[in-house]
């Protein structure tokens, strides 16, 4: 299941540092967001499927380290993308 193109070119337009960014912290943390969102509802219907859940892992995984990365060098751009993808209460 992966992100459609138009969706993918969406996040990355809407998350980008400056023009030419596809590879920020920011993008990275969107795309996974949205694909371990994907994910989840895929799971909902197929509780069984325990590759995929894996997947849904690692995914949560890197995202919570790029956070984690992003919080220790650079706290406000940390803050802007929490509220902004809604990720924290």
């Amino acid at each position: 299941m992966p992100l459609l193109v138009e969706d993918k070119k969406a996040i990355i337009a809407d998350h980008k540092v400056n023009e030419a960014d596809t590879g920020s912290p920011e993008v990275q943390i969107a795309l996974l967001t949205k694909r371990i969102e994907q994910l989840s509802d895929h799971l909902k219907t197929h509780q069984k499927d325990y590759a995929s859940r894996r997947g849904l892992y690692q995914m949560v995984g890197r995202r919570r380290r790029l956070l984690n990365y992003l919080q220790k060098t650079e706290l406000q751009r940390y803050r802007a993308i929490i509220s902004k993808l809604g990720l924290r209460k």
